[in-house]
């Protein structure tokens, strides 16, 4: 187990490209933090500099508490699970799983142990003697897990490591990680674009965009009191509506106004006191909910209703809301207030 620590971190490329601008961050023993953010934001790269498969333009990287700019990603004792699962195909899962023992140089009884040991832990006994090519691609991504698990390192890294799933095995993985990393008690630092995996797996999340930290907060944190207006946007399915002040009878200038679509009442007949007028734009059944987007004031704003909301396109209605639920940004710098 280990503590991680980024102080200035930066990485640029031949040309000038900054992908990485001085990131700082400090990761606990044992803690589950993700970085996310959109495509380019420099996120894998952040996780690769940690790793050591890129070199730092500038900053100190430290892995608990030793300086390791200068080491090869061997010497930083971390252990990498990648998007595709990188199996061996002419080799069984137990050589693959014994493979980086082999080279390290263990001897074949503490090999055997260790190759037992993460084969239980993953459910991967009865799988130890068939190969790449025989393995569903959530057991083929277990066994990805158990080949960084049995080398026992200090930190674990996952740049995307469930892409390649389904809806519903990528469910399912996200929980066994999870559940994997609550028994083991190990550093992990996980890198996706997919905000659900963040918000359910992290203890903290890493909000990055065009290669600079935007903020670090536990998920509901994130949620609740984004710094910005970037973050605001980020999170959230469907996305905050922001609007200007005047749509929701506010006063404020130069603010937006965001306002998730849970806090969003939907309804026909007469209106309440305070309500906005509408007319629905469109509703998207999705179970047990359904988001309904309402053209009001010139602005498409979406709310959040019950399953059984049935109300055909144009139909007029009527939104509430509560103000305490109101979050306001800076229009120019985009800062939360």
């Amino acid at each position: 187990m280990a503590t991680v620590s980024l102080e200035d971190v930066r990485k640029v490329y031949r040309g000038g490209v900054a992908a990485v601008k001085g990131v700082s961050l400090d990761i606990a023993d044992g803690e589950f933090i993700s970085l996310v953010g959109p495509s380019g934001c420099g996120k894998s790269t952040t996780l690769n500099l940690i790793a050591g498969l890129e070199e730092l333009s500038g900053g100190t990287l430290r892995i608990d508490g030793a300086v390791v700019n200068d080491l090869s990603p061997r010497e930083r004792d971390i252990a990498m699970v990648f998007q595709s699962y990188a199996l061996y195909p002419h080799l069984d899962v137990a050589r693959n799983l014994a493979f980086p023992l082999k080279v390290a140089g263990l001897a074949r009884e503490d090999i055997d142990a260790r190759v037992r040991e993460v084969a239980a832990l993953l459910g991967l006994d009865a799988l130890l003697s068939r190969k790449p090519k025989e393995l569903s691609g959530g057991q083929r991504q277990r066994v990805a897990l158990g080949r960084a698990l049995v080398r026992r390192p200090k930190v674990f890294l996952f740049d995307e490591p469930l892409s390649n799933l389904d809806a519903a095995l990528r469910t399912q993985m996200r929980g066994e990680i999870k559940k994997l990393h609550e028994q083991l008690g190990a550093t992990f630092i996980y890198v996706t674009h997919d905000q659900a995996e963040a918000m359910t797996l992290s203890d903290r999340v890493v909000v990055m965009n065009q290669g600079e930290v935007q903020q670090v907060a536990p998920p509901r944190e994130l949620y609740d009191a984004p710094a910005n207006l970037f973050v605001a946007g980020f999170f959230g399915a469907p996305r905050i509506n922001l609007v200007k002040p005047g749509t929701l009878g506010q006063p404020e200038a130069d603010v937006v106004l965001g306002l998730r679509p849970e806090h969003l009442e939907v309804g026909q007949g007469e209106a309440p006191p305070g309500a906005l007028e509408g007319r629905v734009y469109l509703v998207e059944p999705m179970g047990a909910e359904s988001w309904v987007t309402v053209e009001s004031a010139g602005e498409r704003l979406v709310a959040r209703a019950a399953g059984d909301f049935r109300v055909p396109t144009g139909a007029a209605v009527w939104l509430r809301y509560d103000a305490s639920k109101l979050r306001r940004f800076d229009a120019k710098s985009g800062r939360a207030l």
